[in-house]
């Protein structure tokens, strides 16, 4: 949390966090799942960045916080649910800011999701087999 406050992403940007959809952990009761859709306007400076008036559509992420036995938030996760969807390359966090606004960490977890060959493959020969099995009735 404190590295991402250091980036003071509220400065530069006027963000809609769009929260929906809390659901108490079943098995973890300790823990509260939800959802963001984050949107965001570029309305000032941001790591030498001039701000642009984008919009920035952050892909949608599943969010937890959990609990301690006073009640306490003791640990805050994310994880980007969709990473087709949006404008920040599937990036979402911090790293969606830093790559709407051109600036992408030089490191491959903030560059933009691309399924790696194995991946495409795999798709290939999946699509391939359901049309030749087609073809076959």
């Amino acid at each position: 949390m404190d590295a991402l406050g250091s980036f003071k992403l509220t400065d530069s940007f006027d963000i809609e966090q769009n929260f929906f959809g809390f659901t108490v952990d079943p098995l973890q009761t300790n823990r509260v799942w939800f959802f963001s859709r984050q949107v965001a306007k570029h309305i000032a400076p941001f790591m030498g960045a001039q701000p642009t008036d984008k919009e920035l559509r952050l892909p949608p992420q599943l969010l937890h916080m959990d609990f301690n036995d006073e009640g306490l938030v003791k640990e805050f996760g994310f994880y980007t649910v969709d990473r087709r969807q949006g404008n920040t390359g599937g990036l979402g966090g911090a790293f969606g800011y830093f790559y709407g606004v051109g600036k992408p960490l030089p490191i491959r977890e903030c560059q933009p999701y691309k399924p790696s060959f194995r991946f495409r493959m795999l798709n290939f020969f999946g699509s391939l087999g359901k049309k030749l099995s087609k073809k076959k009735e």
